[in-house]
């Protein structure tokens, strides 16, 4: 899975076996220089067809090159495993069968299996496919591997991999870990063994000609009011990225604060906290891993990440007028949206989703189980989006432009066929295949007016609807997809029938749908999800 915090994406991968250590040798796992004995561990959980697990793989490969006599190195596979011998990943069948192969050649080819995998990641979304061709390029025993892959070594394999990385709590790839702590750290070839060269007790040779890391100050601005800012945990895991990094906290009480915040509040800083980096941050490695996160915002630039507090705005639970305009908390027109200050609505259900994210989507396909089961008690149920408007009137979505694109399509559904669900329909067929750009198929297939859509989809129209929506989202501090609304007040997560029925069915009780059981676990939580709260 891909999680992200606003819009930071952090992750890495690595390799394990049943019972057994494969040491890391050939041409993508050479070290150079005499082994000291002593090893770093670096496990990476990854998925194979997961692009940050790719990214993590592909940048960890020089390191093993380098110092591979040094490492304790392991990668382990992220999936489900519901019944015996049957496994499941997030991007489907191929990304299992990917994962197996995978660790049948780590098996078969403890030399060799990096130089195979980064062959197949150029282009992994042909993952397995493309395995006999990189065989030949790298040379490996391509049919004792296949061997494994299609017996019942290759399902041991997995199902050993996938239950270390549950018991590592690994959902998201890449998830990975340095001498049995997480790391958060930078991505890149020196990141990764400045990290490493840090945990030995007698460094190695190739330690030894790491630079030092560039500088790089960030002002860190605040408010000490905002109860849910939390921005010390995210300044953790850009230290990871910028070994450099120079943080100067500053709050918005104080009159620094606010002159600093007056400089760019109307250059995308609003909402806090707000990172503002010395451009010199676009000089280091660690950029390219959030480079596209970042804005110009005055003589800074600003990391993007979702922030949703306004410490101009009123704070509806405190008792005070925050706002200096004669109205106090939920009185004040600002705080209609707020979950402290919404009214019940009986059997209603929202869910808040990115259009493209597989943990939405999933959600919104639950629906349609959980949707029939309440056929006979009268529930409401509407689907809102998460996106973010930018001040020059564009939208920016955690999976670009195809999903403000597919967003506003769906709202276009929603305004035009509100009736008997149609426009559920519509999203229903769109999640056969999200990320087809051929949304005009599912319109016609069910009779709808394909003109009007794409008139309503392409312009001003579609652009207001979305800007609109959006709000919601954001007044709530909604932030992850997928996140329920249940009676228009209670939030949760959850992503099988059965736990959306029974988070719902805790708010109205009663309910015929209530006394059904639906499929998955009715305690599974989050299960996963685009984006933080």
């Amino acid at each position: 899975m891909i999680r992200k915090s606003g819009w930071l994406v952090v992750a890495v991968a690595a390799v394990a076996l049943a019972g057994c250590k494969e040491k890391v040798g050939g041409e993508a796992g050479k070290a150079t220089g005499a082994a000291t004995g002593e090893k770093v561990e670096f496990v990476m959980h990854v998925m194979s067809q997961c692009p940050f697990g790719v990214q993590v793989e592909n940048g960890f490969a020089p390191v093993l090159k380098k110092m591979g006599d040094h490492i304790d190195f392991r990668i382990e596979f992220i999936g489900d495993e519901p019944t015996p011998g049957q496994f499941t990943a997030m991007h489907g069948d191929s990304e299992v069968k990917g994962n197996i192969l995978h660790l049948c050649t780590i098996k078969h080819e403890p030399v060799k299996y990096m130089d195979l995998i980064l062959c197949m990641n150029k282009d992994m979304r042909q993952i397995p496919n493309n395995f006999d061709a990189c065989a030949a390029e790298t040379q490996i025993d391509a049919a004792k591997v296949k061997a494994c892959a299609d017996g019942e070594e290759g399902k041991a394999l997995l199902s050993a991999s996938y239950k270390r990385s549950k018991d590592q709590k690994a959902s998201g790839s890449p998830t990975m870990f340095l001498a049995g702590e997480k790391y958060q750290g930078g991505r890149q070839e020196m990141d990764f063994m400045r990290a490493i060269c840090g945990k030995f007790t007698t460094k190695p040779e190739v330690c030894k000609d790491i630079p030092e890391p560039k500088k790089i100050p960030v002002i860190v601005l605040s408010d000490k009011r905002c109860t849910k800012c939390f921005p010390e945990r995210i300044l953790g895991q850009i230290k990871g990225m910028f070994p450099g990094l120079e943080p100067k906290e500053l709050d918005y009480g104080t009159d620094e604060g606010k002159a600093l915040y007056a400089q760019v509040a109307d250059k995308g800083a609003k909402y806090l906290p707000a990172f503002l980096f010395d451009p010199i941050v676009a000089e280091d490695p660690g950029y390219q891993q959030i480079g596209r996160y970042m804005t110009d915002a005055g003589q800074y630039k600003l990391l993007q990440l979702g922030s949703k507090f306004d410490p101009t705005a009123e704070i509806c639970d405190n008792q005070i007028d925050d706002d200096g305009n004669g109205k106090v908390d939920c009185d004040d027109d600002a705080c209609k949206d707020q979950l402290v200050c919404r009214t019940a609505i009986d059997k209603s259900l929202k869910v808040f989703v990115m259009s493209q994210c597989p943990f939405g989507v999933r959600a919104e396909n639950a629906m349609i189980e959980v949707l029939d089961a309440f056929k006979d008690d009268g529930i409401k149920f509407e689907v809102h989006f998460i996106a973010d408007e930018q001040p020059d009137g564009t939208f920016k979505a955690l999976h670009g432009q195809p999903e403000v694109d597919e967003n506003i399509r769906q709202l276009c559904a929603i305004d035009l066929y509100p009736k008997a669900y149609k426009w559920f329909e519509f999203i229903k067929c769109r999640n056969q295949d999200i990320r087809n750009p051929d949304w005009k198929k599912c319109a016609a297939d069910l009779k709808m007016d394909v003109a009007a859509m794409e008139k309503c989809a392409t312009g001003e129209k579609g652009r207001k609807l979305h800007a609109e929506d959006i709000k919601l989202a954001k007044a709530l501090g909604i932030g992850a997809s997928p996140t329920w609304l249940a009676n228009n007040k209670f939030q949760f997560s959850g992503v099988a029938p059965e736990a959306i029925k029974k988070n719902f069915c805790a708010y109205n009780q009663g309910l015929k749908g209530c006394g059904k059981v639906l499929s998955g676990d009715a305690a599974q939580g989050p299960a996963g999800g685009c984006g933080a709260n």
